[in-house]
């Protein structure tokens, strides 16, 4: 029987929903309004749409959101002061700045700029430091990855002594989904371009996580029958029978892993309205730290 899908869509409007009414709660119990702050460095046109997607979520939430627009040749200074700014200005409870940023900017550096209390995106390197060290708490926690750990509890299956591989090392994805898996008790296997014989290591996992940019890299016969298969992938592929000309598609082979999964995500429809919403969670709970002291 095929793949119970697992509809990101629908979470992510449910969550929205109650960050929502706690949004309006917080407006009328104190009088704030959490508010996001983005920096955008360059024109690159999949950035700039994924910008006005997390702006116009903003919105619907009843959040406020700021964005600092720079060019492509901004220095390395104008970029971090852009986030000062943002650090100094009260009404800004959420600081993201959009990856990757140009070649010529340290972008450790930037990231390091932003204040713990407002890193949102949870990928300052104290809070992906934390998130790696037992007993201790970031503040706040990858957007995607946490995305990912809330559409596989959307299955009700427990995370508990499972085996999970995740394809891709990213300190955005990879790297913090296996650590946010890892504290959920799940024995982890971190995959990547050189990992050996990689489909009889996925065809061992109860969860795969395939983060690796690679479009249908994953193939269906390698899912173990049963698993739970979420996939944060997005690639554009020619597609001349659609309007827009392309395509998007996951890095799983998404009709053949169906027939083996127990539970799966599409993509688009998956992974990615869950990191918005995450990121529109974390800055309603940075405004709930802000005014609670």
């Amino acid at each position: 029987m095929p793949a119970n899908i697992i509809d990101g869509r629908q979470l992510a409007r449910r969550i929205q929903d109650e960050i929502k009414r706690a949004v309006a709660e917080q407006k009328t119990e104190t009088g704030t309004t959490p508010g996001l702050g983005v920096v955008l460095v360059g024109d690159d046109p999949a950035s700039a749409m994924y910008v006005r997607m997390k702006r116009r979520a903003c919105e619907r939430a009843g959040l406020r959101s700021e964005a600092q627009l720079l060019p492509a040749a901004s220095t390395q200074a104008e970029v971090e002061n852009a986030v000062r700014a943002f650090n100094c200005n009260p009404d800004i409870h959420g600081i993201l700045v959009q990856l990757p940023l140009p070649d010529h900017i340290d972008e450790e550096a930037v990231l390091n700029e932003i204040s713990l209390a407002k890193d949102v995106d949870g990928i300052h390197p104290v809070n992906l430091g934390r998130l790696g060290m037992r007993g201790r708490e970031p503040t706040f926690t990858p957007a995607t990855p946490t995305g990912v750990m809330a559409l596989i509890e959307e299955t009700g299956q427990s995370i508990d002594g499972k085996t999970a591989v995740v394809i891709g090392r990213s300190n955005i994805v990879g790297l913090p989904a296996a650590l946010l898996l890892t504290n959920a008790n799940a024995t982890v296997t971190i995959c990547h371009s050189r990992t050996r014989d990689l489909p009889a290591v996925v065809k061992r996992a109860d969860i795969v996580v395939a983060a690796i940019g690679r479009p249908e890299h994953v193939k269906g016969d390698w899912i173990k029958p049963g698993a739970i298969v979420i996939d944060v992938g997005s690639n554009s592929l020619p597609d001349p029978a659609s309007e827009k000309g392309y395509r998007y598609v996951g890095d799983v082979e998404f009709e053949a892993a169906r027939e083996l999964a127990g539970y799966i995500t599409k993509v688009p429809g998956g992974v990615g309205p869950m990191t918005i919403t995450m990121l529109l969670s974390n800055t309603l709970k940075a405004a709930q730290g802000a005014v609670n002291g």
